[in-house]
């Protein structure tokens, strides 16, 4: 009898991937079912199943007792002693109960519970199956899609996984049939099987898919240290070598890019920025920012405000650095967890200079201790700058110090009246040209406080050195004379160039002027003729003209075929 029960339950056990042992229980327990149903309720009752011969039996429990009031739990002791010699009463005895017709009423009863219990029994199964995949990708089927919800079932091998409208890529396309690799999130066990919950935007899907493209990232020898995503358009991961010798950047981004781009095609074209890792965090928030370059990294780390950094970049890298809509930036400070400041070199160095007005000191009011003072402030508010910005901010520095004066003007000197400047500049442009007085200046004397003038000081030739050894020779031309036994200078008058006058010129015949002149109007005649025709031209350029003659051949009469070569005949030689 083995072959036929234990062939359908093996049989049961392929298809639906179970253990033997499990079907046999469910098998056992239904018939209890069945049994209690058909044949009255009994406490205990087993049923046990010959695995060779496939032979189903029942025992029930009975007590053994002098007086039996209830034949299927109690049984007399005679009866007990004949099944155990040694029985006594109060001892509970397992008898074969099993009825003549149990086979065809265990048949139809235990069909439901055995179904059922087989289900259950699946769920289980699939359940362990998908315990420990938590964390981890997995592949599949998409099977349906709710427009309602937004939700999409997802056919695991077996088992049904949802993919939440919460944990998709915004833009991203589903339709029925498509392959999907996705992160388990979770797996519940539920009535109704294992729940399985699915992600596509989580940022340990990239992490999986880095570790499944990277064998360094795989064996280790690369550890990826933070990643910061926002899905469907842009991810940055910051990576840290463990072994000498590798590079980190490099091993993500294979050759050609070749690794990167799998895993940025399997995101749908999601941008993927792979940095180096550092424990200097100025190097590291100055990495994070790429593809912008970065000029310097101020690190501001308080506990109450908590930690900000101020990224100074160039002008022209300002823009790339905040990215579209400030996603760089912000994708720079999920990696870091810093707040990041970004600032241009100009907008720094501004806030910079403004920082050290401040705490300017004019120079006729400093002495050296103060005067170094200002200096070491000034070079504390300079540090953490480049040594572009430090030149940018000294050379304006430098400017402010050549609009200070170098001496404050005294009151009597700002309340000169403009007439005495105007005869002070005539006194000056009255000087000779070798030598250069100044005017006389009006000074306070410290001990009278009265007004007086100073001698006016002369100062030599504006030539050069080399030149004032040299005579310079006059201006002008002239002969030295001597007039009245006295010796002068006379200047001697220019002569005069002499032209030839049109008397001594040979006359010219004016036939000849004459007709130089026609020629010259027929030129010019010419001249704006060709102009005309040229605009002509220029007008019908697309236009061709052409010669009826060149297009139509020249028409010849046909020879005759009778004999002859006069003019008469019937059909000869007229054209028509």
């Amino acid at each position: 009898m083995r072959s036929d029960f234990m062939l359908a339950i093996n049989q049961l056990c392929a298809e639906r991937k179970l253990a033997p042992e499990v079907v046999l229980e469910a098998v056992e327990a239904s018939l209890i079912s069945a049994y209690r149903r058909n044949f009255g309720a009994v406490t205990n009752v087993e049923v046990r199943i010959e695995p060779d011969t496939g032979d189903v039996r029942v025992y029930a429990a009975k007590e053994v007792v002098e007086n039996v009031t209830d034949n299927k739990a109690e049984m007399s002791l005679p009866e007990a002693r004949q099944l155990k010699p040694d029985a006594v009463l109060g001892d509970v005895l397992m008898v074969e109960s099993t009825p003549r017709d149990f086979g065809r009423i265990a048949a139809q009863t235990a069909k439901q519970v055995i179904l059922q219990r087989i289900r259950e029994a699946e769920r289980d199964a699939i359940y362990s199956s998908f315990a420990d995949s938590a964390g981890e990708i997995a592949n599949g089927t998409i099977q349906s899609h709710d427009l309602h919800s937004g939700d999409v079932v997802v056919n695991l091998e077996g088992a049904e996984a949802v993919l939440p409208a919460r944990e998709q890529v915004p833009n991203e396309k589903y339709r029925r049939g498509q392959r999907l690799r996705a992160y388990v999130v979770e797996v519940r066990k539920g009535t109704r099987g294992p729940q399985i919950t699915l992600s596509r935007r989580s940022p340990a899907l990239l992490r999986r898919l880095l570790e499944l493209e990277v064998p360094e990232i795989f064996s280790g020898a690369v550890e990826i240290k933070a990643i910061a995503r926002e899905a469907g358009s842009r991810s940055k991961v910051a990576v840290h070598a463990t072994q000498e010798g590798v590079d980190p950047v490099g091993s993500c981004v294979g050759v050609r890019g070749g690794r990167i781009q799998n895993v940025v095609n399997e995101l749908g074209g999601e941008k993927i920025d792979v940095v180096q890792w550092s424990q200097d965090m100025a190097s590291f928030i100055a990495n994070s920012l790429s593809p912008a370059k970065v000029m310097n990294v101020l690190l501001n780390d308080v506990l109450d405000g908590g930690k900000t950094a101020t990224v100074i970049v160039p002008d022209r890298q300002l823009s790339l650095a905040i990215g579209k809509e400030g996603q760089n930036a912000r994708l720079a400070a999920k990696l870091t967890n810093w707040r990041i400041d970004i600032k241009s070199a100009t907008e720094a160095a501004e806030k910079t200079l403004g920082s050290l007005d401040q705490i300017r000191v004019p120079p006729d009011e400093m002495d050296l201790l103060s005067l170094a003072e200002a200096l070491l402030t000034r070079r504390d508010g300079m540090e953490g700058f480049s040594t572009e910005q430090r030149q940018l901010i000294q050379e304006a520095v430098r400017e402010d110090l050549e609009d200070w004066p170098q001496e404050e003007p005294t009151l009597e000197e700002a309340a000169v009246e403009p007439e005495a400047a105007v005869e002070e500049a005539k006194v000056v442009a009255q000087a000779p040209s070798s030598e250069v007085q100044v005017a006389p200046e009006r000074l306070a004397r410290p001990e009278d406080g009265e007004e007086g003038e100073e001698e006016p000081e002369t100062y030599g030739s504006r030539r050069p050195a080399w030149l004032q050894d040299i005579e310079q020779p006059a201006p002008f031309i002239e002969d030295e004379v001597v007039e009245g036994g006295s010796l002068g200078w006379v200047p001697t008058e220019p002569a005069l160039t002499e032209y030839p006058s049109w008397a001594d010129e040979e006359p010219v015949d004016m036939a000849d002027l004459a007709w130089v002149g026609d020629e010259e109007v027929e030129d010019e005649e010419e001249d704006e003729d060709a102009r005309r025709e040229r605009k002509k031209k220029g007008k019908k350029r697309r236009r061709r003209e052409f010669d009826p003659e060149e297009i139509v051949p020249e028409f010849r009469p046909a020879p005759r075929r009778g004999g002859g070569g006069g003019t008469g005949g019937s059909r000869g030689g007229r054209a028509r």
